[in-house]
């Protein structure tokens, strides 16, 4: 290869390499190893589960020509008539009607064929699954596709910048053979390419520089039947209510500045999948949806079904937060009515708040709407879980990534948005019980509580509000505060009488799995300045030392002092010439 080597600086993540010039022409983020390192788990647990549910689909269809065979040798002449079952799974149109148990994590309407027409047709066996990196840069994270995550098939690279592209092939060609047969990168915008790509690929990643949300639409529509899609959201400051009007510009929904921002941002990213799904008369399944470091993570499965989309209204949902105190209540969109076999979807019962709040008496924010079903499929978050800790020297992330999946792992998977113990003592201005004080109290009045992957001080709980605030009165009764103003929302809260006597004695549960175990649920970051890196092409100066370092910021001023003599020099020497 006629590199010159002094030019680049090689870094190796994983399995991959990668050459990355000094002048920072290619963007390339060293926090983001935490992002890969966990998409590769996830890729691995869906190759599994793919090849599991394609064997499942065959033993299925096997039994099924079987059973046929069989009846047709023992009455050839006897014509089968269809039965109820089977008239209420296919319609005359070819649709499927969806009961309302029936579990959305596998695609609906599959044909019954035997297993001969399929192989003749080229179907029963499963290819390796293609990969799509819509925005690759150097290419990095395709390399770790290739290299790392045995059984992927083709790993396409896309980017519109010649330089990211020129940099993708030149480390496609650093590391080997292997990569060589499997990564192709290519110059194209990943729009149109997905758009002019409908359903090709397994697995779309999308980890743009800010917000994803120009290329839903179009990344909806390359994913095959129950394929996958990754999604980053790095604009956090949009999605967790520092500019509402802009986030419900660009994903559709209005955010609250709430404690749980972070978790509501997830839920706004999943909401906006899931609208620009329904689109096409398809609908997502996550199986897995993460926020660490400065971005929002999710994984969804995408299948079609017009019948199944009908349900989405069940699955959003509006917030109402109070404006005095921490009360938040979720409103659905739909619900459903059941009558005899049939299901009918209809609007669901509002308001489900009055005017005031009826604990502080303040008036109530409305945000969303939200996804507000479950976040994660917890049989896929075991399984990743294990599979990272049977691999842990080939994550080098690994003590990060399994803090953050076993945290995940012990949340309540049914419950949206959180609590925080802290802001319920600062509304009410009072010392904070201890965090296994009031979980013991949660639970012994009857109800669920669990820790939060988004925040070490965060609470899910299924019980009320106004049970809740109960048991905070309990407290406050045996830990008096201090005089305050009657109007104050911690006044008000505290003048009513407990209608629950709480019981704050220690409770079982009330320590999850991983603080019994001393398992690391929340680590700090492995160094200073660990956060977004500077878009690619942008000059390196002093204001980014808060980004940088001074460190990196000092080496890079150096470098630049030293190349300007030299350029002035080459000047004076072509003007000696020339004179």
């Amino acid at each position: 290869m006629s590199i010159d080597l002094s030019d680049y600086s090689i870094i190796k993540e994983g399995e991959a390499e990668i050459l990355m010039h000094a002048k920072n022409e290619v963007f390339y983020n060293k926090t983001q190893v935490n992002n890969r390192d966990i998409s590769i788990a996830v890729l691995r647990t869906f190759i599994s589960k793919r090849k599991q549910e394609h064997e499942a689909k065959l033993s299925k269809r096997t039994k099924a020509a079987k059973k046929v065979s069989e009846e047709d040798a023992s009455e050839p002449l006897a014509k089968e008539a269809p039965t109820e079952s089977d008239m209420h799974e296919e319609k005359s149109n070819g649709e499927c009607a969806v009961p309302e148990e029936t579990s959305l994590d596998e695609p609906h309407c599959i044909s019954e064929e035997p297993v001969g027409i399929m192989e003749e047709k080229g179907q029963g066996q499963l290819k390796p699954p293609r990969v799509l990196e819509a925005l690759s840069a150097s290419g990095l994270r395709a390399l770790r596709y290739a290299r790392e995550v045995e059984g992927v098939g083709q790993v396409v690279a896309l980017d519109n910048d010649k330089v990211s592209v020129e940099a993708c092939r030149r480390n496609i060609k650093f590391n080997g053979s292997v990569a060589s047969s499997k990564v192709d990168s290519q110059l194209a915008d990943a729009r149109v390419y997905m758009l002019t790509h409908p359903k090709e690929f397994d697995v779309v990643d999308l980890d743009p520089y800010g917000s994803p949300s120009v290329f839903l639409d179009s990344a909806v529509q390359c994913v095959a039947d129950g394929g996958m899609l990754m999604c980053t959201a790095t604009d956090m400051a949009v999605l967790c209510g520092g500019n509402g009007e802009a986030c419900y510009s660009k994903y559709g929904s209005y955010p609250l500045r709430g404690k749980y921002c972070h978790e509501m941002a997830l839920r706004i990213l999943l909401a906006s999948i899931e609208s620009h799904a329904n689109r096409y008369k398809r609908y997502i399944v996550p199986v897995l949806s993460v926020q660490m470091d400065f971005y929002v993570r999710v994984f969804v499965r995408i299948y079609t079904s017009a019948s199944a989309m009908k349900s989405t209204p069940l699955k959003l949902s509006y917030v109402y937060q109070c404006t005095g105190c921490d009360s938040f209540h979720l409103q659905p969109i739909g619900r459903t009515v059941s009558k005899n076999n049939s299901v009918r979807y209809l609007p669901g019962f509002g308001p489900v708040v009055p005017q005031e709040c009826s604990d502080c008496g303040k008036k109530f924010n409305m945000g969303g709407p939200i996804w507000s079903a479950p976040i994660h499929d917890q049989e896929w978050v075991t399984s990743i879980l294990a599979d990272v800790k049977s691999m842990k020297d080939r994550y080098p992330a690994y003590n990060r990534i399994s803090a953050v999946l076993t945290t995940i792992s012990e949340e309540l998977p049914d419950v949206p948005l959180f609590l925080s113990l802290h802001n319920l003592c600062a509304t009410l201005k009072c010392t904070s019980p201890s965090a296994v004080i009031f979980r013991s109290a949660v639970l012994n009045a009857g109800y669920r509580i669990s820790g939060t992957h988004v925040n070490p001080l965060g609470m899910k709980s299924d019980a009320p509000m106004d049970v809740i605030w109960d048991i905070m009165r309990c407290w406050v009764k045996n830990h008096p505060v201090k005089a305050q103003q009657p109007d104050q929302s911690g006044s008000v809260i505290l003048a009513k009488e407990p209608v629950l006597q709480a019981n704050f004695a220690r409770a079982v549960a009330s320590l999850s799995k991983a603080q019994t175990k001393k398992v690391a649920r929340f680590l700090p970051n492995p160094e200073r300045h660990w956060g977004p890196k500077l878009r690619a092409g942008r000059q390196i100066t002093s204001k980014h030392v808060s980004l940088l370092g001074p460190e990196a910021v000092n080496g890079s001023m150096n470098h630049q002092e030293d190349e300007e003599p030299n350029s002035k020099r080459q000047k004076t020497d072509q003007a000696a010439l020339a004179s």
